[in-house]
């Protein structure tokens, strides 16, 4: 084939360890490890796509078996070995992908082809693709090859899911992580490709070109390609245009929306998205880097403008850092939360496009929060009188209204005030009743202690350093041993806890089951529940949330 007829990622595929990027550790470490001749049975090469797995598997089997040595390995003028490694067809490097091979029978092949010494070079090389795809019949059927192979065979493993290998099989290979490309590089990498293709491609193309391809240099590669593909004779490919090819849009135009999504300015919202939805953006996509940028507007003080992956340029930047030092953070956690949750709505909904527009107009309307220069006014003001007073404490609470709005009822539980917690000067707990250890299970974070004590016991007595129980088949079998460990460690006083034959009080668990049960008749006798039948005859009642007020 024509070497101007491939696609730039087989063009430009690495011949030697110089030509890799971003994997000079695993280069050097290779390289070192062949030239003193202690060379592993196996290499093991983990990674994401497009890093180089498979052409650093092609350049270890060239280095082991290259006519001139490791020393003089060959770059331009292939010698007959190194030629026919990147031709994939010499007779002693076999390249197996085990996608398509995961059988035993396979595997058993390629051990009896082992046992013949190589042909027209120094080691016999099996390279297996994708090596996580072997079924557990064929990694137990290699295990003995691969722990004691010949002298002259060596084994090359290249997965893109290392978790799925037997451990026994990673145990016998050398391991390699190759990393993601870093930024920088893969730009200075795809700038040299461009102009050795003689490209008209801007600088800022290119940054967008990287940042979708996620440090993988196959993806920027095949990407360079389609966007050379799509230039009209002289004019050069620019940001605009290359955002129209890969489906991004310019973040200025999100980071404008933020800002009037700030003001309450509807009418500019809704037609700034539909703009960027003319322009083929996937509603998906527009959440998706909607996240990105609340991202940037939360940790903005944290970042510098190399660290967003060219996300950014320096303009969007600064304006950034500008608006967010008027936002509060609670305002952005809770843009995030509702954000999140309409992207696991886009999979329910027929039009994903209204989707969007109603999520905008929600953040719009999300009435209480402010920026903080005017909480920072709110809270010099003088309470001059008790009617101040009652006014900024209704102020106070109607600005938390939005963020109750989108609590659950676990949250709302975890607002009603805990008992506090008796604590000697030594810093010894004083535990006085089964409540008090509830909570101190709770604030220690012992959450299977809790739920042993809530579900699975019944408390007959309770004295100080002494604990009376019944108990259910499921209690788990360590549950005294752990509790007295625990209260030894939290009191510095050894408890005793002892069975009863008594059934005792009804457990944590079973006290709410039986309180919803009775708040669920009471509910059905109410006249609000007998008027909602007349409209609605199928409705049943599941679940009464009981008030603060009620509890």
């Amino acid at each position: 084939m024509n070497k101007n007829s491939k696609v730039l990622a087989l063009k430009y595929r690495p011949q030697t360890f110089e030509d890799l990027i971003g994997q000079d550790v695993v280069a050097e470490t290779i390289t070192n490890s062949i030239k003193v001749n202690k060379i592993p049975n196996a290499y093991l090469f983990t990674g994401i796509r497009g890093v180089g797995k498979t052409t650093t598997a092609r350049i270890v089997a060239k280095s082991l078996n290259c006519l001139h040595g490791i020393e003089n390995l060959c770059k331009e003028n292939l010698c007959e070995n190194c030629e026919a490694i990147a031709n994939s067809s010499h007779i002693d490097v076999l390249e197996m992908d085990a996608a398509s091979k995961t059988g035993v029978d396979d595997i058993r092949d390629l051990i009896e082809f082992s046992r013949y010494g190589p042909t027209s070079s120094k080691f016999k090389i099996f390279i297996i693709d994708e090596v996580h795809m072997l079924s557990k019949q064929a990694f137990n059927a290699l295990l003995k090859t691969l722990e004691e192979p010949p002298e002259y065979l060596k084994f090359i493993f290249a997965t893109t899911e290392i978790k799925k290998i037997p451990i026994t099989v990673v145990s016998r290979c050398q391991r390699f992580d190759l990393s993601r490309i870093k930024s920088i590089e893969l730009f200075e990498f795809i700038k040299k490709i461009k102009d050795k293709e003689s490209g008209k491609v801007s600088d800022d193309a290119l940054k967008l070109i990287v940042k979708i391809s996620e440090g993988s240099v196959r993806d920027s590669l095949s990407l360079l390609d389609r966007a050379l593909l799509s230039l009209d004779g002289e004019k050069e490919l620019d940001l605009n245009n290359a955002q129209k090819i890969f489906g991004y849009f310019d973040k200025s135009q999100l980071i404008d929306l933020f800002e009037l999504i700030l003001q309450g300015n509807q009418n500019k919202v809704i037609e700034i998205y539909r703009k960027i939805y003319d322009q083929g953006v996937e509603p998906k996509i527009f959440i998706n880097d909607f996240l990105e940028i609340l991202y940037y507007f939360k940790n903005i003080n944290s970042l510098t403008l190399d660290s967003t992956i060219f996300s950014l340029n320096d303009e969007e930047f600064k304006k950034i850092n500008e608006i967010s030092n008027n936002v509060d953070s609670e305002v952005l956690i809770l843009f995030w939360q509702f954000t999140i949750r309409t992207l696991g709505e886009l999979d329910i909904v027929s039009n994903q496009h209204l989707s969007i527009e109603m999520f905008l107009l929600r953040l719009i309307n999300l009435s209480g929060f402010k920026t903080k220069h005017e909480n920072k006014d709110e809270n010099v003001i003088k309470n001059d009188d008790k009617k101040n007073n009652k006014e900024n404490v209704s102020s106070q609470i109607a600005n938390k209204d939005t963020i109750n709005q989108i609590k659950n009822v676990a949250q709302e539980k975890k607002t009603k005030p805990e008992a506090q917690l008796e604590i000697k000067a030594n810093n010894e707990i004083l535990i006085n009743s089964f409540n008090e250890l509830l909570n101190i299970c709770s604030n220690k974070k012992e959450m299977k202690l809790k739920y042993e004590l809530e579900k699975n016991v019944n408390l007959v007595k309770f004295e100080n350093g002494r604990i009376e129980i019944s108990f259910n088949d499921s209690l788990d079998k360590n549950f005294v041993k752990d509790l007295s460990t625990k209260l030894l460690e939290w009191t510095s006083v050894r408890w005793i806890i002892s069975f009863s034959k008594s059934k005792g009080e009804m457990s944590i668990k079973e006290k709410e089951k039986s309180r919803q049960i009775e708040l669920i008749e009471n509910a059905r006798k109410s006249d609000l529940y007998k008027t909602m039948l007349n409209y609605f005859s199928d409705a049943e009642l599941t679940e009464v949330v009981p008030t603060l007020k009620d509890d």
